[in-house]
Order: C-alpha cells, then structure tokens, then sequence
C-alpha cells in the first residue's frame, strides 16, 4: 500500500486450499486464500457451478504468479531481480524485466507528478526512524544522521531507459513496497481474465482488484474502515465497480517519544515522518498498482495539496483527516459515484 513500509517476504508457501459455496440466484462463490508478501491474499471468485474452476489447480497458478512477482520486486530475497540491482553499486545499466520494467517507469512518473511525495528511494530514512526491519531507535535520529540518510535517497537518481536501469548512487536503494503489492493483485486479475473468468475480488493484504458482480448478482461492496486504533467499524460503503483500490492508514503504526507523534510515513522531501493529520487515503483507479501509489503519495501530500491534485487529475480519492477529537472527510468529485449512500 505504501511507503508506510510494508515488509516483503518470499511465498511462504501454500497455505491450505479454502473452497466455500454459497447459493444464491444460482450463482457460487470460491474463495482461495494463501499467504505472499508478508500478508494474506484471498480470492473470490463468483460464477455459475458449472463454471468454476479447480481451486486447488487455479490456486496453484495464482502461487506460481505472485512467486515470481516476488522473485522480480522483493528486497527481502537477495537473489531478485530488485536486490541484484541494490547490490549493483556501478553506474553502468541493468537489463531488468518488463514487469519490472513497468512498475518502476510509472514509479518514476508520479514521482515527477507528485514533486518526490512518491519516492521509491526513501527506505533508507524509513529505516532511519525505525519502521523497517531493522526495529525502532531508542532516540530520535540527529540532524547529522538525517541528512546523511536523505544524501542516500532520490529518485532523481534513478534512471529507467529500453529496459535498462542504472544509478548514478552507488548507494541508492529501492524499495517498491509502496507500489508492487498492487502490482501483484493486477497480475492475479490478469491470470483470472486469462482463465476466462471474469466476476472476481482479488485482494493482497488490503490492495484490492474488482470485476463484475458476487454471488447475489451484485457488484462488489467494499467497507473502508474507520480509521481508530481502538475499534474496529465501518466508516463507509464503496461499491468501486471494474477497479482496483487502495487505502493507506496512519492510525496503527506509529511511535511516541517526549510527547511527539512519529508517524510511520516518511515524507521523502523532509526526511521527517508526516504530521499532517491525514489517518486514512483511499484511492481508486483502473489498476490496483496506481492505486497503492496514488495512495501513499497524498498521505504524504496533504489534504489541500492532495485533493488539488485529485481534482486536477479527475482521481477518485477520499480522505479522511482527524482534526482534534473528530474526523473529517474529503471527496473528491470523482470518488462521489461509488459511494453507496
């Protein structure tokens, strides 16, 4: 989902096949659950009887694709595609894939679109506050540390050209968790259109793809969460039609020192954790890639910066900021029609 820093695991392996059957208006639905990425993924499939696949030989189709998603984009297997480039501390060119290819060419873009709030560079000051694998720091980080840190970041230092990629920083490190996860469910949605099925809700660890309708006939609700880490509750129904969608949250994962919030999305301009009070962006586009990104972009924007870009872009986006004790929501025109009133 973003740069809130999500932590990539290789396929942990096949999780036991879950087919559940429900009738009605004649139609089923099989649902596959597994694990990829350090997270859950859970398909819903919703078709006629007649018409559903094998869930354990589709599930076994849908393992192989996120495998080798990771295997292209993960940091956390030192033989990627991803990690060889990390290693690579010349200045000369990579031959990378064309999937990787892809996901970092629209990295690159909204990086310039969105003036760096979207940087795939930036884990290293993610890692410098303490949200990475390396664990939380005792003590804030010095003025020294961070600028030393922000010397090692910027995508201004990336360049992607006939899918060659090189860096004129011997150090630079990319992380595309803000951006691969939804990539990963656009390739599962790919797989499926390629079995001929085409009613489905594809869904990694919250980054969501959609088609076609459930099993009532209906087209796929979706609840975006209240944004408290005390309760769980619905803050409002969506019904995103053939979309994917992305919600980034700030409300779970941060850390307190001296009476200071630190939240855990890094703003790469700043070097320092956001504080603009946005707890939850929810972003949808026709890929569930561009969503993820979009979202931990404007998380890092801010809500008048995020919503004139939304605007200006016709981007379905809605915001919600916390202001004292309350929530305020921001919609964007684009995003009114799939709100479910």
């Amino acid at each position: 989902m973003s740069l809130v820093k999500h932590y990539w695991l290789a396929l942990v392996g096949l999780a036991f096949f879950i087919s559940g059957c429900s009738e009605q208006n004649s139609l089923y639905t099989l649902q596959i659950e597994g694990r990829t990425m350090g997270t859950y993924y859970q398909i819903k499939l919703a078709e006629p009887k007649a018409n559903l696949p094998n869930g354990e030989a589709l599930q076994t189709k849908i393992d192989a694709v996120l495998q080798q998603v990771n295997q292209e984009m993960s940091t956390y297997i030192s033989d990627s595609e991803l990690s060889r480039f990390n290693q690579h501390s010349a200045n000369n060119a990579i031959s990378i894939s064309d999937n990787l290819a892809l996901v970092l060419e629209a990295s690159l873009q909204l990086s310039e679109d969105s003036k760096g709030a979207f940087d795939v560079t930036v884990g290293p000051l993610v890692n410098l506050w303490g949200f990475g694998p390396e664990g939380r720091p005792e003590q804030r980080p010095t003025e020294q540390a961070l600028a030393l840190t922000k010397a090692k970041i910027g995508y201004q230092h990336l360049s992607l050209s006939s899918g060659k990629l090189s860096k004129d920083l011997p150090e630079l490190y990319v992380d595309l968790s803000a951006i691969a996860k939804g990539h990963g469910v656009d390739r599962v949605a790919d797989l499926l259109e390629a079995e001929g099925l085409h009613n489905y809700m594809v869904d990694i660890g919250g980054e969501l793809r959609l088609k076609g309708h459930n099993d009532k006939g209906a087209g796929w609700r979706i609840a975006v969460e209240k944004p408290s880490a005390e309760q769980r509750a619905v803050q409002k129904i969506i019904e995103p039609g053939d979309n994917g969608l992305a919600t980034s949250g700030d409300y779970r994962n941060y850390f307190e020192q001296d009476g200071v919030r630190y939240s855990h999305t890094i703003n790469p301009n700043t070097g320092m954790p956001i504080a603009n009070h946005i707890v939850s962006v929810s972003v949808i586009t026709p890929t569930s890639m561009m969503a993820d990104a979009y979202a931990t972009a404007f998380t890092v924007m801010g809500v008048e910066q995020a919503m004139r870009f939304a605007e200006n872009k016709q981007l379905a986006v809605y915001i919600i900021e916390k202001q004292g004790d309350e929530f305020v929501e921001h919609i964007s025109s684009a995003f009114v029609p799939f709100v479910v009133q």
